[in-house]
């Protein structure tokens, strides 16, 4: 199951990414960045929504799903643990003995 929704996952993250490249910008001309007469309102005209602001929304829901779907089978799978539950601490190697001269001097 997590498989399967990881790979519609990918799909639908290229898609959006497609998507989201071919749309053109709303009042993206250099008259509007600086105050000129090409928009009427303060985000663009708002038109009819086309194909690509569609798919868009639509891929968008399907990756926040199958995002939030993963999420969700990792935790169940995974269960409450740390990261370390399983290893062994680390051994430090055994210091050979001190001689008399690296041994601190006592005043």
């Amino acid at each position: 199951m997590t498989i399967l929704i990881t790979i519609i996952h990918v799909f639908v993250c290229l898609f959006l990414i497609i998507v989201v490249l071919l749309q053109s910008g709303k009042s993206g001309d250099i008259a509007a960045a600086f105050g000129g007469q090409g928009s009427q309102t303060a985000f663009g005209p708002r038109g009819a929504a086309t194909a690509l602001s569609k798919a868009t929304t639509w891929s968008a829901v399907i990756f926040m799903l199958t995002s939030i779907s993963l999420s969700v089978l990792s935790a169940r799978k995974g269960g409450p643990g740390s990261v370390f539950q399983g290893s062994k601490p680390a051994q430090s190697a055994p210091q050979p003995p001190m001689t008399p001269a690296q041994q601190p001097q006592q005043k």
